[in-house]
């Protein structure tokens, strides 16, 4: 195993402080389930709900940490009886010892855990992956783009990958305060002060503080010393934009399918106003746009253009009901792409047409199950 000299910093955190904190008595009481590799979410969004649970699978959880990920996929794996294995990987021998704890306690012998560095998986001699979980590590990296390339190159080639890297938005008064404490609790001062001077900084920071008035930090509060520590302290810290990870999975030969929720990142999500909303839906996505049933033979075709993510279709004023559609929007779910159906309504009042939309809604997800399903009505 070989470890580049900063990922020393970052193994010594994670040896005194493994994150999250975890109880392996716990277990016995709750399965901590999440994105991005809840199973049925991996089946949904990278293999289009077409993965067979009766053969082999095999996954890799690198930079597993104290187990959430790896504990999770392997307990769901065996529910379903599926045959195949979790590879655990990660730096830390602390954090190692509490997932196979908590993999103890619940009987789990599915799971292969490994010490060592994701850097090294070019040249380790553990075979390829139909799924790889990366989940806040590709960020506390020298070179996250080289662990990205590292992780693609034992994904199988009909495989994919869920990664959680650090927004940059979302992390909004981080990084000042970040910066303050390298000169206010300085590496060469012993962790425990560190961490004291940490909490009596945030105690006394003013109303107007960035940091104080983002409602997204909260792991100082929730995670304790390890939460605190890896939030602010953290050696390596990197944040990212959208079209930033876009770039970097594509450096690697991979392409983004989904950003998990997909919601969250939807900007008419955000915007009150109709016409701004629907304006903003087509920014930064490829959505091509089928009006009537004529339109629709040319389904084929548009699924060959890579550069399409969303096929939007409208069965045109004299079909008002898209539901003989379903075996189409099935082709196009099938491919990897989203699907918006238009419908347009007159002559009914706002209650009415929310009432047929929930019903869409819900015989929507009845029939696409597992998919991310949201209804929306747009008046002009």
């Amino acid at each position: 195993m070989t470890v580049p000299q900063p990922l020393d910093e970052v193994r010594a955190q994670y040896e005194a402080l493994p994150y999250p904190p975890r109880d392996p008595r716990d277990e016995a009481v709750r399965l901590i389930t999440g994105t991005p590799s809840h199973i049925l979410e991996v089946n949904h969004y990278l293999f289009s709900g077409r993965l067979n649970f009766n053969r082999p699978f095999r996954a890799l959880v690198a930079g597993g940490g104290t187990g959430d990920a790896c504990i999770m996929l392997a307990q769901q794996m065996v529910d379903r009886r599926c045959p195949g294995e979790v590879v655990y990987l990660d730096l830390s021998t602390a954090s190692r010892a509490i997932c196979e704890a908590r993999a103890k306690a619940r009987g789990l012998r599915n799971i292969n855990f490994l010490t060592g560095s994701l850097l090294d998986l070019p040249t380790m001699p553990i075979g390829q992956f139909d799924y790889i979980d990366c989940t806040g590590v590709l960020h506390h990296l020298p070179d996250p783009a080289a662990g990205m390339r590292a992780l693609a190159s034992v994904l199988n080639p009909d495989g994919g990958m869920g990664v959680m890297l650090y927004g940059e938005y979302g992390r909004s008064g981080v990084y000042p305060l970040q910066e303050l404490l390298r000169t206010l609790a300085p590496p060469s001062m012993a962790l425990e002060d560190r961490i004291a001077m940490t909490k009596r900084l945030i105690r006394f920071l003013p109303t107007t503080n960035l940091f104080r008035r983002n409602p997204y930090l909260n792991d100082h509060v929730t995670g304790g010393d390890a939460g605190l520590y890896d939030l602010l302290l953290h050696s390596i810290d990197r944040a990212y934009t959208v079209p930033e990870i876009s770039d970097m999975a594509a450096s690697a030969g991979l392409r983004v399918v989904a950003f998990l929720e997909p919601v969250r990142y939807e900007p008419a999500t955000y915007m009150s106003d109709p016409i701004i909303a629907r304006q903003a839906s087509s920014v930064g996505r490829a959505v091509f746009h089928l009006d009537g049933p004529d339109a629709a033979r040319h389904v084929k075709a548009l699924l060959s253009v890579p550069a399409i993510d969303a096929i939007q279709f409208t069965p045109g004023a004299a079909n008002p009901s898209a539901i003989p559609w379903i075996d189409m929007f099935r082709t196009i779910q099938s491919a990897g792409r989203s699907v918006l159906v238009v419908e347009i309504k007159t002559g009914a009042s706002r209650e009415i047409h929310q009432r047929q939309l929930d019903v869409y809604v819900a015989a929507a997800r009845a029939l696409f199950p597992g998919a991310t399903v949201e209804g929306r009505l747009v008046y002009s």
